[in-house]
């Protein structure tokens, strides 16, 4: 705990005394902890923390705290304290009926009876209420003395000793309420006022007596003076107040009900708004009411711009009426905005439903009005008042409750996402009532007895609902319990509510929604297959020939398809919509009907007249002999031109986007008529459009996807096809290998659909493949044109870092004012740029200032040593207002090396020597600061007359020389190494310092003076004759050569006798100067370092960020940067469950398999252990578990996927903000001191801190903090050291109470805002209760929609609890945040999609995987949905929010339950339907973490794969797919569920080819086609197989990932890590992970069962058992993967002879792959996974979990029958028709059986059906014989064994004699015994499945529990088949190297220490 401060005197020993009481430091009380003032009295601390549940929302805890607090000093005033602590909490639970009261009273009791007799003798004063007084005077006192100033330390003291008086205030107030003469006197001495502390958040609007500098900003004050203004209000009397309000607020408060600390929190919300809005907007002008009317107006338009669209959507007038005189519409803007913040921060829920809220302002609004003007209410007579009351709690009771018991009872039908979507009513059903002028009908106030309240399908009343039980409650309040039962009578005879049910859409689970919601798409695909067919038939090979009149005709019979199409659409739309009739408006219906009516007629008008007029045109020459020839037209013709004039008219509006969205958007009724046919009747999806220039990119991308699609279709997939089908058709077939069941079919239907099924599943696959590569095409292109990988290496680094410093001050320095621009533009033509001017050299210093930051940063984090920091540093000092800038040492590294050498070996002239040296910038710089250095040093250290003249001199001639051009001929260069050492000598002398190595230096100056003098200097002589003659007076000594005394050398001391007389010729040491110490150690550096120095930073984060943030000041597409003061304000919310926080000791010491995570952390990050080592001066881990335990937790933690990482990284923001606001206030001089210094010693950093508060807020939702903190978990402490760390830190949680009501506990929540109080406490800051429960949806909605009432800002930044962020990368958000005040295409960006850098991919190669398909998502991929496609949505975080945007639009995310299973996509949904602008900007990066084990992996695949099932069945989904314009709607659907249904169908692919191959073979329709048609392997074929395993090994995430790992990294590196990474089995792990999508994808939909799965965000190394990956993978890969090997053995056995091996190899090798990766890639990508003593473990683990029990308890790992019922819980929840299909697909399974009966030898090649009734009587008997066995087991195997075991002989004999016979008789061969294993075992299979299908009819009979023991046997078979290849490879040694070695190849590329953390061994460190 960090230490307390009691009021203490700044000035003195730390002690004062005010009065008689003594102020001094103390250090606060923890757990077991004791602290006195004197021996005999020894206190210790109560408990003050885990408070009963029922006590929590009191006052107890601050007097517990204040009690410990003061303990020490004042033990009597301690005692007290608790004394009324006890009362209150006596008060608040007399019968101490709650939870742990009846405890807490006994203990608190105990401990006064102990302390009473202790605390009186050490009483200061007669009686304890002038005791009291004492104290509490003595800190009010302190406060009011030292109150004004701005000192941080003071600031806290003073927090702190308010707090404390504001508790001895209420407990004084106790103490004298007693009435007597002495009380009397006492309690009129005391100052009656109001509370002394308020807790507050940012602005402490309620305290005057601490000065805060935010208080001081001229914004702040005139937004609360705006807040203030009362003047004009109705008076207070009439809502029961005494006194006056005291703002517009309170005077919202006490009309309507709302909660106190709702009104708190929005009354500093709107307060900041303002003030940011002003800010902004008007930076130079007077804050005068103009400018506040302009702001005020800005806000109002963004507030009410979605209500003003709802009243007009509605035909309704806005109750929004302001009047004409300034003064008071600036009163009236405020209490409006006020009004609706209020609604929404106490709507709880009902913020998911933005338009029910509209519907509340609009009443309420009305209301506001009408008691502002005393208006008269038309319908009672009487003067408009709220309908509500200004009761407290009377909005949340009466008008939030309601509506939210509906929504809380609707998700209670759910069945926790088992119930059918149409049996209740979501988030959107709800909202979207208030669409239709319905809604009107509930009234105001509310009518609880309306349908919309109404939640029970049947009857409301029959099962007591809420609203009526609600309805009666409020008859018996207001009538009297006389008239409840014939009141409750009347009201039902007259009323019968009904459940209105879904409302305008209804989420059915069906493929058929794919087709709905797109189905302009798949029309032109199907048509254009058809139209391909046709021209592939009529052999076109040139497109005129399309124009050719038969050919056309035909061409256009495609129109009947799309009749039919349409009738299709036509007819799904009534059924899918029949569940929502009730809530849809009748023009719907209308519509509906009529649509199938038109529908109807067209599919009869176009077949009839194109069968009637077939070829019976008429044609006409054309006029002037066109290319056409002739026209040709036919009634058929005319029929299609008049079906095509409806879509003339939408191609038009197509391309003029403008009048389309006037259309859609207007209320004019002629604009209404015209979208009721193409638009749906909501209120969202209107006026999307965008324009002309982005329509244009968009088109243009498509039409080429499109054209390649359609030309590559037709060439290599269509057309090759049409020849082989002819001569299948001609084929007759009449002899079959089997029984064919229609023998009568012509033209071998069944070859034909084999042969074009998979053709036609690949042709509706193949679009997907198309845009993954022009994607990666455009996305390279958009780049390179914005400078993507400009700076990519340490070398490109080193090269462009000089121009660094003016990229810094274009991007990061907000631009000048123009008279400033003015001025130096003036001053850059007078002086040619010859100077600097003054800006631009403080932009020199400002880049130095912050690149010190960052560096230093990177030390703080560990990234590099002090030698690193050291070697990348700039130094500061004033030579940078010279424009002089001395670069930093690994810039420099080796240049004066080089340099030497240059010089040493050139000869020629001084000027081409110069040249060279200049060529190159920094070597220059390092010779020039080199012999700068040498020069000042040599001046401080030579202190000698005669050794400066001689030192003077030498400078001279070399100046001298260097200025004739003079140089190589006076000095020669050859020596210059032996000088450069001599240096290094004497300066390495000079760091040491030591004072006895005097002579050292004295000895190294005349090696130095000899060298130059003798060996370098050509005419030396002159500098030695400088003691030959004497000088005149002056300040040198002269000697002269006569004097026979011996005279002290050059640079050696003159001796003297007396020793103060000495003269030194040298001052060694030198003075203790940090300036000069750094020089000299710079110098020391220059001249020293060698190559080792170009490869700084060595660490590789280090050098990608630097990278990075290097580039990124590159990019042309960054907005200029403004001052901090005007920037935009924005928040951060970070959503947190039970996910790690901190690390403890015990879990970083905690072994997994032996490897602790300490240890793990050492291996991984070893250079960053070494630099943590370096700066904690420690030598092992055991130094730094003894002295910094905390810092060993944050070094661990910082490396984890933790909290604590993520706030850290937030935070960055703030200290970002704070050292931009230091650069735009501070002057020159406070540059050059430091950021660090001012900060420390100026007053005016308080201002820093006040700006950073105005402009930024990070908030956790942590709902689970109030219940870990009352329960004493260790989470909740780590939550407050985190708001200890970071005072700024924001923490929410939701708090749940019992509050005994009339003797009923009753459940109480509420949304509470903590921060951390001075003390070391957290502090309560706002309490605002909520109507109930708030997790109803998806949990983390649910998590980030309580929280974010208590963000702040225009800005809100959504961060997930795996993230981080760096300081670098947080200097360039206010950069960002201008991109909302700039128009995107036709309208501001609403969200702003940044780009992540994935930290977890270093290690595995898994990892690494996960972390480049996730990298080209973020980037390539999001880069082209944004622009041009214009399709980018939210997918997940860090993306940036208009705040007020959204939440006057249903928030950040959606939370219906399981729909909204991807909340965050369906944010971006909403936002784009909501005419919202969504863009991306990669210039800011914020890192991210993924899951790095395949498990894990695994999981959120499948996560994501079920959200997007669900999100294929969404109503979202559906309206962007029918309102988009065409090719938009393209867009939204291959980046959205079009992904994962084209990796559904490539898998389908699969499969329709390989059974389709099975029915030709078996058949034997292959052996005609190939014998006797002569036809070979057709090439569409191959296209087809080939284009599917495009996606099956991952290439469609390849390409784009190779893209851009070539832009950020080089194309060489790109196409090298690609090479690798297929080395390392990455189509293996893409393979995989299309298993997952596609099982889960497919499943969902049918099924449902969505749901979230948390993987773990843990440090994961480990191995995974057998039993757990089968667990797993089992029927998502296992089942499936041996299916199609069943199919390719099969397959191969029976293609005969007359195919070869090699077409059968060329055809099926990535089926092959498939089946094989399936089937192992766990156990490849499984470490230790062929380790053989693992292995044995996994066997014994496997047999144990397979043969347990299951039952009710028993969880899935641990039993296998626990498990398979898990399994089958999807099946469960289906319908008929869901059951029905999955009967169906499971009859694939007996063809097996049917075909492979018929080969058999014991067949004797008879085709009759009886051998296929034959067969099911053989499985009948193996049935009969398991059944007996497993009946035999049960009645014999535990009395009679012996008989058991002769009764299985009996029948295994009874087998082998049966097998035996039919062998002699019937030629029974061994072929045929392993034939009918093939055939008989997918029969089984096929049986359990449909076994599970009909489990409801079969469960209660003994079928059921044979399906159980069949369906057990099958997976120990599998599990055996699979395990045993695995056991066999474990064998061999090398098998297990080789995994190794390609699983974490990329940690042995980094020489990681893998070995030990697989082995699991600790190393003594």
């Amino acid at each position: 705990m960090a230490d307390e401060i009691v009021p203490d005197e700044p000035t003195g020993e730390g002690t004062s005394t005010a009065g008689n009481y003594t102020f001094s430091r103390s250090r606060s009380l923890t757990y077991g902890e004791c602290s006195s003032s004197s021996q005999e009295y020894v206190p210790e601390p109560f408990d003050s923390e885990r408070l009963p549940q029922s006590l929590v929302p009191s006052e107890i805890q601050r007097f517990l705290r204040v009690a410990n607090l003061i303990e020490s000093e004042e033990p009597r005033i301690a005692y007290l304290c608790r004394v009324h602590a006890l009362e209150i909490a006596h008060k608040m639970d007399r019968n101490s009926t709650g939870r742990g009261v009846r405890q807490f009273k006994t203990s608190l009791l105990q401990r006064l009876q102990r302390d009473e007799e202790i605390t009186i003798g050490k009483r200061k004063e007669q009686c304890d209420v002038r005791e009291v007084k004492r104290v509490y005077h003595a800190y009010k006192d302190y406060m009011n003395s030292h109150g004004g100033g701005f000192d941080k330390k003071n600031r806290e003291t003073l927090i702190n000793a308010q707090g404390i008086a504001s508790v001895l205030y209420e407990v004084l107030k106790a103490l004298t309420n007693p009435v007597g003469p002495q009380a009397i006197v006492d309690r009129d001495s005391i100052h009656e006022g109001s509370e002394l502390f308020v807790p507050y958040n940012i602005l402490p609007l309620d305290d005057g007596r601490i000065k805060q500098a935010i208080m001081e900003i001229d914004e702040i004050k005139a937004a609360v003076n705006v807040v203030r203004n009362v003047r004009g209000l109705p008076s207070a009397q009439y809502f029961q107040k005494c006194g006056d309000f005291s703002d517009l607020f309170e005077f919202l408060q006490y009309s309507f009900g709302f909660q106190k600390g709702n009104v708190a929190n929005q009354r500093e919300h709107l307060i900041l708004l303002i003030a940011n809005t002003l800010t902004r907007l008007f930076q130079k002008q007077s804050l005068s009411s103009k400018v506040k009317d302009a702001a005020l107006d800005e806000l109002m338009r963004k507030f009410f711009k979605n209500y003003t669209k709802w009243c007009k959507f509605l035909g309704r007038r806005s109750n929004i009426r302001l009047p004409y005189v300034n003064q008071e519409a600036q009163q009236y803007k405020i209490l409006y905005i006020g009004l609706y913040l209020l609604i929404w921060g106490e709507a709880a829920n009902l913020r998911f439903m933005p338009e029910c809220l509209c519907y509340i302002f609009h009443h309420m609004a009305y209301e506001l009005h009408g008691m502002l003007t005393d208006a008269v209410s038309a319908a009672t007579g009487e003067k408009v008042m709220p309908a509500y009351g200004g009761e407290p709690e009377s909005f949340l009771n009466n008008v939030v409750t309601p509506i939210y018991r509906v929504i809380y009872e609707e998700a209670e039908k759910n069945k926790n996402g088992t119930a059918n979507y149409s049996t209740w009513r979501n988030y959107d059903d709800l909202n979207e009532y208030f669409w239709s002028p319905d809604c009107f009908e509930i009234g105001w106030p509310m009518r609880l007895e309306h349908n919309f309240f109404c939640t029970q399908s049947t009857n409301c009343n029959a099962r007591g609902s809420w609203f009526s039980s609600f309805a009666r409650e409020k008859k018996m309040n207001e009538e009297g319990n006389e008239d409840e039962e014939q009141g409750q009578a009347i009201m039902e005879e007259k009323h019968q509510p009904k459940w209105l049910g879904k409302t305008n859409f209804v989420e059915i689970r069906s493929f058929w929604q794919i087709f709905r919601s797109f189905e302009r798409m798949w029309s032109l695909f199907i048509l254009s297959l058809q139209a391909m067919i046709i021209m592939a038939c009529h052999d076109v090979g040139s497109p005129l020939q399309v124009f050719e009149a038969e050919i056309f005709e035909d061409i256009m019979s495609i129109f009947i398809t799309s009749s039919f199409l349409k009738l299709i659409h036509a007819i799904l739309d009534i059924a899918f919509t029949w569940k929502a009739r009730k809530t849809m408006e009748f023009s719907q219906k209308r519509k509906q009907l009529i649509r199938l009516a038109v529908a109807l007629i067209w599919t009869i008008i176009l077949p009839v007249s194109y069968a009637h007029s077939r070829r019976k045109y008429t044609c006409y020459p054309t006029q002037y002999g066109s290319w056409l020839g002739e026209w040709c037209f036919s009634s058929y013709m005319v029929a299609v031109a008049i079906y095509l004039v409806t879509k003339a008219v939408d191609l038009v509006l197509f391309f003029v986007p403008v009048i389309s969205k006037y259309i859609e958007t207007s209320d004019w009724r002629l604009c209404k008529a015209l979208s009721w046919w193409t638009q749906p009747r909501v209120f969202i999806g209107r006026g999307m459009q965008e324009t002309q220039v982005s329509l244009f990119k968009y088109t243009s991308f498509w039409i080429l996807v499109l054209s390649t699609k359609c030309l590559f279709s037709y060439s290599f997939e269509i057309k090759p096809l049409i020849e082989p089908t002819r001569l299948i058709m001609k084929i007759g077939v009449e002899n079959y290998d089997w029984h064919e069941l229609f023998p009568k079919v012509k033209s071998n239907a069944g070859a034909i659909v084999a042969v074009w099924t998979p053709i036609i599943v690949v042709y509706f696959m193949d679009t997907q493949i198309w845009y993954s590569v022009y994607c990666m095409i455009f996305g390279g292109l958009y780049g390179i044109l914005h400078h993507l990988g400009e700076i990519r290496t340490l070398g490109m680094l080193r090269s462009r870092f000089h121009t660094l410093p003016k990229a810094f001050k274009v991007r990061l320095i907000p631009p000048l004012l123009k008279k400033d621009q003015n001025r130096i533009r003036k001053s850059f033509f007078d002086k040619r740029s010859l100077e600097m001017s003054e800006s631009e050299r403080t932009d020199l210093a400002k880049f130095v200032l912050v690149w010190n930051q960052i560096i230093h940063n990177f030390r703080s984090e560990d990234l590099i040593s002090n030698r690193e920091m050291n070697l990348m540093t700039i130094p500061m000092s004033s030579e940078l207002l010279s424009g002089i800038i001395r670069w930093p040492i690994f810039l420099l590294a080796n240049k004066v090396s080089t340099a030497l050498s240059i010089a040493t070996n050139f000869v020629g002239k001084d000027e081409v020597l110069f040249r060279k040296i200049k060529k190159d910038k920094y070597m220059y710089s390092a010779v020039k600061e080199c012999y700068e250095s040498l020069k000042y040093i040599l001046e401080v250290l030579v202190v000698g007359d005669l050794e400066k003249r001689v030192i003077s001199t030498i400078v001279n001639e070399i100046e001298e020389s260097i200025r004739t051009s003079s140089f190589l001929e006076e000095f020669k260069m050859r020596e210059l190494p032996a000088l450069q050492a001599k240096c290094i000598e004497l300066v390495e002398i000079l760091v040491e310092g030591n004072e006895d190595h005097h002579v050292k230096v004295v000895k190294v100056l005349q090696d130095i003076f000899e060298l130059v003098t003798h060996d370098i200097m050509t005419n030396g002589s002159r500098i030695l004759n400088l003691d030959s003659f004497q000088g005149t007076e002056g300040d040198f000594t002269i000697f002269s050569k006569g004097v026979d005394s011996i005279k002290p050398q050059l640079f050696e001391s003159a001796a003297r006798k007396d020793a103060a007389a000495r003269k030194d010729a040298i001052h060694f040491p030198l003075p203790d100067s940090g300036p000069l110490s750094d020089q000299i150690q710079r110098f020391l550096l220059l001249l020293s370092i060698k190559d080792k120095a170009m490869d700084i930073p060595a660490n590789l984060e280090a050098r990608r960020r630097i990278s990075f943030f290097a580039t990124s000041l590159f990019m042309d597409n960054m907005p200029s940067a403004p001052k901090v003061h005007n920037m935009l304000s924005f928040s951060v919310i970070t959503p947190h469950y039970m996910e790690d926080i901190n690390y403890s000791m015990k879990e970083l010491h905690s072994s997994r398999e032996q490897v602790s995570i300490i240890f793990y952390m050492q291996k991984i990050y070893p250079d960053e252990w070494k630099n943590f080592l370096e700066r904690m001066e420690c030598e092992n881990l055991d130094t730094v578990k003894d002295e910094n335990e905390e810092t060993l937790r944050n070094w661990a933690s910082f490396r984890g996927q933790t909290l604590s990482r993520t706030v850290r990284g937030m935070m960055y923001y703030r200290e970002a903000l704070k050292l931009q606001a230091f650069l735009d206030l501070a002057e020159v001089e406070d540059i050059l001191e430091g950021y660090d210094s001012f900060e420390r010693n100026n007053p005016m950093s308080a201002q820093l801190d006040a700006l950073a508060d105005m402009k930024f807020t990070h908030v956790v939702s942590f709902q689970m903090f109030g219940a870990q903190k009352s329960s004493g978990d260790p989470h909740a402490l780590d939550i407050l050291n985190l708001m200890i760390r970071y005072p700024s830190l924001r923490v929410a949680y939701v708090e749940e109470k019992e509050e005994n009501l009339t003797n009923k506990p009753r459940k109480v929540y509420s949304s509470i805002l903590v921060k951390a109080a001075v003390n070391g406490y957290d502090q309560e800051i706002y309490r605002i209760k909520l109507p109930g429960p708030p997790n109803i949806g998806e949990g983390k909605p649910e998590n980030q929609n309580h929280a974010i009432i208590f963000t702040r800002g225009e800005a809100l930044q959504t961060i997930d609890m795996n993230q981080d962020n760096y300081l670098e990368e947080a200097l360039k958000m206010r950069n960002l945040l201008q991109e909302f005040l700039s128009n995107h295409g036709r309208r501001p960006p609403t969200i702003l999609g940044l780009r992540e850098h994935i930290f977890t991919g270093s290690v595995s190669s898994l990892a690494w995987f996960m972390s480049y398909q996730e990298t080209s998502f973020v980037t390539i991929g999001q880069r082209i949905l944004a622009n041009p496609l214009r399709v980018r949505f939210h997918y997940g975080h860090p993306d940036v929010f208009d705040r007020i945007f959204h939440i006057t639009r249903g928030g950040i995310s959606k939370a219906s339950k399981t729909i909204n299973l991807s909340e965050d996509v369906f944010a971006g949904f909403n936002s784009t339907l909501r005419q919202g602008c969504i863009t991306y900007h990669e210039y800011l990066q914020v890192g991210k973490g993924r899951d790095v084990g395949l498990s894990q992996i695994s999981k959120f695949e499948a996560k994501v794969a079920n959200g997007n099932s669900e999100q294929t069945l969404s109503r979202d989904i559906y309206r962007l797919g029918r309102q988009f314009d065409f090719f938009r709607m393209l867009s939204c659907y291959f980046t959205t569920i079009g992904f994962y249904f084209s990796s559904l169908i490539s898998v389908i692919g699969i499969y329709v080819f390989l059974y389709g191959q099975l029915y030709l073979v078996l058949s034997g329709l292959q052996k005609a086609l190939v014998l006797e048609a002569r036809m070979q392997n057709i090439e569409s074929l191959e296209t087809a197989l080939a284009s599917q395993s495009f996606i099956q090994l991952g290439l469609l995430t390849g390409l784009p990932m190779v893209m851009e790992i070539g832009l950020e990294k080089g194309f060489l590196t790109a196409l090298k890590d690609f090479v690798l990474m297929q080395l390392q089995l990455a189509s293996v792990f893409f393979t995989f992970s299309l298993g997952t999508k596609t099982h889960y994808y497919g499943r969902t939909v049918f099924h449902g069962g969505a749901k979230y799965r948390p993987t773990g965000r843990k440090v994961v190394v480990s191995h995974a058992s057998f039993a757990e990956n089968y667990r797993l993978y089992s029927r998502s890969h296992f089942v499936k993967g041996f299916e199609l090997l069943l199919l390719l053995i099969v397959y191969d056995l029976y293609r005969r002879s007359y195919e070869s091996s090699m077409a059968y190899v060329l055809i099926t090798y990535s089926v092959w792959f498939m089946s094989i990766t399936w089937l192992f890639a766990p156990f490849l990508f499984n470490p230790s996974g062929f380790n053989w003593d693992k292995i044995v473990d996994d066997w014994k683990d496997w047999n144990k979990w397979i043969k347990e029990q299951g039952g009710i308890g028993i969880q899935q790992d641990k039993s296998w029958q626990s498990w398979w019922n898990d399994e089958q819980a999807h099946l469960r929840r289906s319908g008929f028709g869901a059951r029905l299909c999955e009967i169906i697909l499971s009859l694939r399974f007996f063809m097996y059986q049917y075909g492979l009966v018929y080969h058999l030898d014991i067949s004797q090649q008879s085709k009759n059906f009886l051998v296929y009734v034959l067969s099911w009587v053989v499985i009948v008997a193996v049935f009969l014989t398991v059944k007996a066995v497993n009946l035999g087991r049960q009645l014999f195997s535990a009395k009679y064994h012996l008989l058991f075991r002769l009764f299985k002989a009996f029948l295994f004999l009874g087998v082998i004699a049966v097998i035996t016979t039919l062998s002699f008789i019937c030629e029974l061969s061994l072929k045929d015994l392993i034939v009918c294993c093939l055939a008989f075992l997918p029969t089984g299979w096929g049986l359990i499945l449909i076994a599970q299908a009909v489990r409801p009819k079969i469960e209660y009979t003994g079928l059921w529990h044979f399906t159980q023991v069949l369906a057990q046997a099958y997976d120990y078979g599998m599990g055996v088949v699979i395990f045993a290849p695995i056991a066999i490879l474990a064998w061999l040694p090398i098998i297990s190297a080789f995994q190794t070695r390609f699983l974490f190849n990329e940690a042995f590329n980094r020489h990681l220490q893998i070995q030990p953390i697989l082995a699991g061994k600790k190393k003594q460190r």
